[in-house]
């Protein structure tokens, strides 16, 4: 019994740590992905518009 209270415990080292919820990550990935397509298909993006 005693070892699957421990099981799920988080390590001491990372207890510290302040993390950040998960939806956060996922913004800032698509956030991340628009900016770098944006910067690669710049051009594109400009004949479309004109």
């Amino acid at each position: 019994m005693e070892e699957n209270k421990n099981l799920n415990k988080t390590p001491s080292k990372m207890a510290r740590l302040a993390w950040p919820k998960s939806k956060y990550g996922v913004i800032l990935a698509v956030i991340i992905i628009i900016i770098v397509n944006v910067i690669f298909y710049w051009e594109t993006i400009i004949r479309i518009f004109k």
